[in-house]
């Protein structure tokens, strides 16, 4: 099946997997897989391996099903335990109430969702937003207990901050890839530029909805739960002495800085062996192992060193579930990529053109809401744009680099099953699926809505 028919089946199919998922209380993972196999079949993916016409081999939708399983695994699975290892020691030891207060006396006790907003912000400038949700989720959790602030608003700001960065600003992978497809890859200053400033309507929309979202739903870590029977006084002198701010917080910002410069290293193309180094330290498994090590210091020092095994071993059966959920979604992802449907939607690309700044927007947009991933709209709808940037007037510098954030912001819109940071945020943000769609999946639509209104207008002025 291809064309319309499969769209039509494409749409349904999500809607079922939502309705199996919050209705019928099917388990993410069963839902995903079933609904997964199924679109495959349909899409016209083979049932075993064949050869095509130019006999090039076609997996089968078994083989396809387990790559996009095996891919978690091999992208993010590390990074999630290791970032889940480095949460736990910072709740442990307490380090994590004392980057809550920390936070807290910068922002000040009234803002507390706009502090983990803005830090979300900017840690995933250099970090990908499923690995800086974990490394950032201990000290959300901490900062609902100091403040009585709902769990749900905290969570809705910190992954918001976190996603608005990972579309629009470089060094990201997405926004530097659409830069050079669209050729302004020499101008990237100009992109983190526009970058930084369109961030702002999205992470004020994201805000003012965290706020109102936060008091229609209830995750089951808020402050007031019935596990929480402590006073946050009585919480903090449960663990004797605090550990200092800088040992609470080298766990966190030691593989921030050193994925930051394994990104500067690649763009200004540093070589030799600082090169090389900076760019092995860099990558998310080391840096994140790097802060691991020095988690286990900080239990040492907390003389919890004896505790090590056991927080370990709690930590991968926190992590299981979570691994599994998010390869589903991967699946999903692969299985739709391996189809006729982006293909399709590229074919028919002509017909969103007539609507300029908002074609990039929509087709990013289709393209994400199919297959979940955010970086692969962004570099597939570079792709498309780059031969039409003349034939819709965008190909001076500004107007491309404008694109690159109207491509941004339609490849954050929206992030739901089919997107391993949606089963992040909702599994360590304590919520169910269905709290997710009401969340995550309607601030992403809040973000990407605000972000391209402010595009538009800064379009007309450029």
């Amino acid at each position: 099946m291809t064309g319309v028919p499969f769209l039509i089946v494409f749409v349904i199919a999500i809607v079922a997997m939502i309705f199996m998922i919050s209705k019928l209380k099917i388990h993410p993972f069963l839902s995903i897989l079933f609904v997964s196999l199924v679109l495959g079949v349909l899409g016209g993916i083979p049932l075993a391996a064949t050869t095509d016409a130019d006999g090039n081999t076609v997996n089968g939708i078994a083989t396809i099903i387990g790559n996009g399983f095996s891919s978690t695994f091999s992208s993010i699975g590390i990074v999630i335990i290791f970032g889940a290892m480095i949460g736990t020691f910072l709740e442990a030891t307490g380090a994590a109430l004392k980057l809550a207060d920390i936070v807290v006396k910068l922002v000040g006790p009234k803002h507390p969702e706009l502090a983990i907003e803005l830090m979300g912000w900017v840690v995933s400038i250099p970090v990908f937003c499923d690995s800086g949700f974990v490394v950032l989720n201990p000290i959300r959790k901490a900062m609902v207990k100091r403040t009585g602030t709902s769990s749900v608003a905290m969570t809705v700001c910190m992954a918001a901050g976190l996603y608005c960065s990972h579309v629009f600003i470089p060094p990201t992978p997405g926004p530097i890839a659409a830069a050079n497809t669209l050729g302004i890859g020499g101008s990237l200053l100009l992109v983190m530029g526009l970058g930084l400033l369109v961030s702002i309507p999205a992470l004020i929309g994201a805000y003012f909805y965290a706020k109102f979202i936060g008091k229609k739903v209830r995750a089951n870590d808020e402050a007031d739960s019935g596990d929480v029977v402590q006073t946050y006084e009585e919480l903090v002198a449960s663990y004797g002495k605090l550990p200092s701010g800088f040992m609470s917080l080298a766990p966190i910002i030691v593989p921030i800085i050193l994925m930051a410069l394994s990104n500067v290293s690649s763009i200004l193309g540093w070589g030799g062996a600082l090169g090389m180094g900076l760019t092995f330290l860099g990558t998310p498994i080391v840096a994140l192992a790097v802060g691991v090590v020095i988690g286990i210091i900080l239990l040492v020092q907390s003389k919890m060193g004896d505790k090590l095994y056991d927080l370990t071993n709690d930590t991968l059966k926190t992590v299981g579930p979570i691994l599994f959920v998010t390869a589903a979604g991967s699946v999903l992802g692969t299985v739709i990529s391996a189809t006729s449907l982006v293909t399709f939607i590229t074919d028919h690309a002509s017909a969103l053109q007539s609507i300029g700044i908002f074609f990039p927007f929509l087709l990013a947009a289709i393209l994400k809401t199919a297959q979940g991933s955010s970086t692969v709209a962004i570099t597939t709808t570079a792709g498309i744009m780059a031969p039409l940037m003349s034939a819709l007037g965008m190909d001076s510098t500004v107007m491309s680099a404008l694109c690159v954030m109207a491509i941004g912001a339609g490849a954050m819109t929206v992030s739901h099953a089919n997107d391993s940071y949606f089963w992040v945020v909702t599994n360590f943000g304590g919520m169910t699926p269905e709290q997710g769609y009401k969340t995550q999946t309607i601030a992403t639509l809040v973000e990407g809505l605000c972000s391209i209104v402010f595009i538009f207008i800064l379009s007309l002025i450029f």
